[in-house]
């Protein structure tokens, strides 16, 4: 039942920044930004233990860690990028997101390419000679 504490802590937040936005709009960004921090440091929890069960069951089918490792990085890059996006975007700061989500995406592009390099390897092996 975690949602319903998250989703209450962004209602109860909600109605406050739309009550400060008016006076003080600073105080209501960071508000906000603090607001998805802590819904973020909420889950930690929860993201380790997928990890950890990731984990278990690479080692337990043999996968190579290395994979694992960097399909996690991928996938933390896509969350970080995007969090940070949205916190830019509701500074108003639309072009700068953009540049973030655009980062994001170059960084996984990157981190991906040893993978997209095995497979490929692995089906030029499979084809007949």
């Amino acid at each position: 039942m975690e949602i319903i504490q998250v989703v209450g802590l962004g209602l109860l937040v909600t109605v406050l920044v739309l009550i400060i936005k008016e006076q003080k709009p600073m105080f209501a960004f960071l508000l906000t930004a603090f607001t998805g921090i802590m819904i973020f440091l909420f889950l930690i929890g929860k993201i380790s233990s997928v990890i950890q069960v990731l984990e278990d069951l690479a080692v337990q089918s043999g996968v190579n860690m290395v994979f694992l490792k960097t399909i996690l990085k991928i996938i933390g890059i896509a969350y970080i990028a995007e969090f940070g996006a949205q916190i830019v975007r509701d500074a108003g700061l639309e072009s700068v997101a953009s540049k973030i989500e655009l980062s994001g995406k170059i960084l996984i592009m990157v981190m991906a390419i040893p993978i997209v390099t095995v497979i490929i390897e692995t089906v030029l092996n499979l084809l007949p000679t």
